[in-house]
């Protein structure tokens, strides 16, 4: 069953394409991510999806419903966890989550037993009746994630969850969504960490100026795109970009250094180690970060 159905989205902001037709679906319990580089379009995209923006062209579905028609009945079903810190801060953490609830006309009594039983799945009983600016980073960020689940929503949005965190509260995030995962909710992500997307996600697109750049399972891209090893050369020499050109090695030459792509089976890294490593070399697995890079290039975006 798809959860969410894209097809042909277009955004444009005063003439300029954000979202450039897209078509994408995401299936009942899959963790779904949505990757690409700042001003890609993913935030724009997800802001569709949750009907906070209007396409200017194309469709999305929701629970088979259209998100122009039944917005209202798509939201009651659905949780949102946005980049920033919305929690109120004049309000205590359990507050937090009792208000909230009462947008989706959540009964009090009900409300309150949702909001303990999120409280201890997110580790914050402790805090309950703390404010919100009592709180570190890790503990608001999981605070915001209980609040997006009070109405148990059959879709949870995530827009970069666990940026700006520490490594200990970063894997506690994860934890809790890879437990959230094995209960079947069906999640969509944006994240520029690549760990996390190779952790969490069973398939992802990676989209650049507004346009899908790839789609399949992190494992599928990796082998595909970065191959199966990957070979830093610190100071390659003349010698090394001829043998690499003659034998047609996937690689990105960055001047100081060459990155060199194995692909199973390939004994290019003896080669390289044997003849080549004059100064440093590493040698490690391929990785998602590296296809992002790839396919998107290295360079800064503001």
């Amino acid at each position: 069953m798809k959860i969410i159905e894209v097809q042909h989205l277009h955004k444009r902001f005063n003439g300029f394409v954000a979202v450039d037709s897209i078509s994408f679906s995401v299936e009942k319990g899959e963790f779904f991510g949505l990757l690409g580089p700042n001003g890609a379009g993913k935030t724009t995209t997800i802001r569709m999806l949750y009907g906070f923006l209007p396409p200017s062209q194309g469709s999305i579905r929701i629970f088979g419903m259209d998100i122009t028609q039944d917005w209202r009945k798509i939201k009651a079903r659905i949780g949102v966890c946005q980049q920033d810190n919305t929690l109120d801060p004049d309000l205590t953490v359990a507050q937090n989550l009792h208000v909230f609830a009462g947008y989706f006309s959540i009964p009090k009594k009900e409300a309150s037993s949702r909001g303990q039983e999120l409280l201890d799945f997110f580790a914050l009983s402790h805090k309950k009746n703390a404010k919100v600016m009592e709180l570190s980073g890790g503990m608001a960020r999981r605070l915001i994630l209980a609040r997006a689940l009070i109405n148990q929503p059959d879709l949870l949005i995530l827009d970069e969850p666990t940026t700006g965190l520490d490594p200990q509260s970063k894997h506690q995030v994860w934890e809790k969504l890879e437990t959230l995962k094995d209960q079947g909710l069906t999640v969509l992500i944006t994240t520029h960490n690549m760990d996390e997307a190779s952790r969490l996600c069973d398939r992802l697109i990676i989209i650049d100026h507004g346009n899908i750049l790839v789609e399949g399972s992190p494992q599928e891209l990796i082998i595909r795109y970065a191959g199966k090893n990957v070979v830093e050369v610190e100071g390659p020499d003349q010698e090394l970009r001829n043998y690499v050109s003659a034998n047609h090695i996937e690689h990105d030459d960055l001047g100081r250094r060459m990155v060199l792509y194995s692909p199973e089976g390939s004994d290019l890294n003896h080669t390289v180690r044997d003849r080549f490593c004059t100064e440093k070399c590493i040698y490690r697995n391929s990785t998602l970060e590296d296809v992002f890079l790839r396919l998107t290039g290295r360079e800064l975006r503001e």
